[in-house]
This record gives structure tokens, sequence and C-alpha cells, in this order.
């Protein structure tokens, strides 16, 4: 009879979640799905068919629905990062957000730069430590707990989760300005 109770239980769950997730969006279903999951600790499972879960993003929406189970390499052909820079930003985005629960961390190190753009298909950097030290140069990336780590910041974030490949989104320098001036 225990059994009985146990499966009760689960169909009442199952209801309310049902129930509370049917007047929302597929967007809004995405991020409280996600939330739910990581709340919990519970490794993001991928759709059963690819089509499942995938959207068309809004404005001011992640490219990747939250909750899709992603391989380094289709984030980053997904993401087209132009340089190592962009690169380290998407392969700590990968870590802390999209990756196996068995993979997932927040702070990368050399050895993950170097595994990760491989698996990538990126082009090796000829110093992957300066990569990270760019990164955090640019403003992707923060000091980590120790030396020679680096986790990723909301600048970070937000240039993988919500500007590339958008190259319009992500200011370029003053080049444009300065030839502007030497046509007047």
């Amino acid at each position: 009879m225990a059994e009985r109770t146990s499966d009760d239980s689960e169909l009442k769950a199952i209801a309310a979640v049902i129930d509370a997730l049917t007047p929302l969006d597929d967007a809004a279903r995405a991020r409280v799905v996600d939330y739910v999951f990581r709340r919990l600790g519970l490794p993001r499972i991928a759709p059963l068919r690819p089509e499942l879960g995938r959207s068309t993003p809004g404005a001011g929406e992640p490219q990747l629905p939250p909750g899709t189970l992603a391989d380094i390499r289709s984030l980053a052909a997904h993401k087209q990062p132009k340089s190592a820079t962009e690169m380290a930003a998407v392969v700590a985005y990968y870590l802390s957000e999209l990756a196996p629960a068995s993979e997932r961390k927040t702070e990368i190190r050399v050895e993950d730069i170097k595994k990760y753009f491989k698996q990538a298909t990126f082009p090796l950097p000829g110093a992957a430590g300066m990569t990270l030290t760019h990164a955090k140069n640019a403003g992707y990336l923060d000091v980590g707990s120790q030396r020679g780590r680096y986790k990723l910041n909301p600048v970070g974030y937000n240039l993988v989760a919500h500007h590339l490949p958008d190259r319009a989104a992500v200011p370029t320098g003053s080049k444009k300005k300065k030839g502007a001036k030497k046509n007047k």
C-alpha cells in the first residue's frame, strides 16, 4: 500500500506543476523549470526531440533556451566567438550554465581552455594562461578563489547569453569615429 501512496503523491506533484506552468508562455516555462532544476541540484535533461524546448528568442532573452543541454562545440558554433578572449567567456559560460552536472564548475583554469577549445574545434591560443588574463582584462572574467582560476562575471555572462553572435550589439572600438572626423 505504501507504493500506491508514493505513486499518488507523484501524480499530485505532476498535476500541480502542470497547473502552475500551463498559463505561462514557453520562455517563462523554460525559465521556471531551469530555476527549479538548479535549485534542487538536478541535472539538466536534453529534450527528446531537438525542436522541443526550442523557441525563437525574443528581445533580451538568451539565444539558447534555458535548460537546454548543449555541448561546447554546438554552443561555440551558435555563438560564433571571434577571438580567444570571447571563446574563453563562452567556455566559462558553458561550464557554469550548460555543462552536465559532472562537468559543471564556477571557475575555469588553463586546462579548461585547452580541453574545451579543442572540443569546440576553436584554434588553441599560443599561451592559454594569457587568454584568461586577456579575458579578465576585457571585463568578461573575474579573478577566482585561487591563482590561475577565473570566474564568469555579469559582463561575460551578458556577452555570451545576449550579444553573441550579434556583432552589432558589442562595441568594437572608435575607428569609425576617427574615420568620420577625417571625412569632414
